[in-house]
């Protein structure tokens, strides 16, 4: 009777906790780390400089799978899918919020779909010009666009792509009239004002670092709400004469819905303290972006924000892709 009575008593203890045996069991088998990019790009480099690290503190490998394609849309449908077990992981950036109202059919829902884990990393963009505008500030620029309406021209990497969103959402707030070129992605864009062929666009940090060095372009402010460690001197495109305005990219973790909390809290920590790492932290600043941490509950309301926001900008524009 009494190890009757024993056995139920465990039977009951091991029922009420369910997370400590699956985060004792968690992993059973390697990571696969989805990469929604080809190698060799920024969000690429972030989640190799993180898989390794946190394999380590997982105690199995993490293995990088690269998904390109679809505007990131083919990794998020794949992460979608997989089973809600922790194996899978996925590396998302904020072209996860913009296709969420960009794109008319999604075979997913950005956010119902997925679990949020932790934001890794965040870059502003910067607001450069051609050395052809005359304009030094944010508030000469805008102040040209007035006196030129329908003149100038800005690149970006693509219609939707983050970088036209960035200018689109500058256009509404400070109400000028300025031309979208859109090119075949982001070093095309480069060129193409590099040559003076547009006057001006929004642009990633590293990519514009050695045209701004050779003077071939000039950096008027970054997009992030407050001044980047990375470039003290450049104003805030808000501060500069644009209240409000903020764009940048972002990235950070999400794993398929109903994965338990239980293992999203193990990532959680594990990938907050590989972004605390001094190391880890150089090699991001020396990508033009700033390592950060969140919680789940933080990087989910950063993920809301946006798709809202950008919903908001694509319908003012009527841009919808089929």
């Amino acid at each position: 009777m009494k190890n009757s009575k024993l056995g139920a008593l465990l039977y009951v203890f091991a029922l009420s906790m369910p997370g400590v045996v699956l985060a004792q069991a968690y992993p059973s088998k390697p990571v696969r780390m989805i990469i929604p990019a080809g190698a060799g790009g920024t969000v690429d480099t972030i989640s190799r400089l993180i898989g390794p690290k946190l394999g380590e503190a997982l105690g199995q490998p993490v293995m990088p799978d690269n998904r390109p394609g679809a505007g990131t849309m083919l990794a998020s449908e794949l992460t979608a899918k997989a089973p809600h077990d922790g194996h899978t992981i996925l590396m998302v950036t904020n072209s996860h919020a913009i296709n969420a109202s960009l794109h008319k059919r999604l075979p997913y829902d950005p956010i119902k779909d997925f679990e949020c884990v932790i934001l890794v990393a965040t870059s502003p963009y910067l607001l450069v010009v051609h050395p052809s505008v005359p304009a030094n500030s944010v508030k000469e620029l805008i102040a040209v666009a007035k006196q030129r309406p329908g003149q100038l021209n800005f690149a970006s990497a693509g219609t939707g792509s983050s970088t036209h969103l960035a200018d689109e959402l500058f256009k509404s707030l400070a109400k000028v009239d300025i031309v979208h070129v859109p090119y075949k992605g982001g070093s095309a864009a480069q060129i193409g004002l590099a040559a003076g062929e547009v006057g001006l666009m929004f642009t990633g940090p590293i990519a514009s670092a050695p045209l701004i060095k050779a003077k071939r372009v000039r950096a008027l402010a970054v997009t992030s709400l407050q001044r980047s460690p990375s470039f003290p001197d450049l104003p805030t495109v808000a501060e500069a004469g644009v209240p409000g305005y903020e764009s940048g990219s972002w990235y950070g973790v999400v794993v398929p819905a109903r994965t338990t909390p239980v293992v999203v809290k193990r990532l959680n920590q594990a990938i907050a303290a590989i972004m605390k790492d001094p190391e880890v932290e150089k090699r991001i600043e020396g990508l033009g972006a700033d390592a950060t941490t969140s919680t789940p509950e933080q990087f989910t309301a950063l993920l809301k924000r946006d798709v809202e926001r950008w919903a908001r900008v694509t319908a003012q524009l009527g841009l919808q892709i089929e």
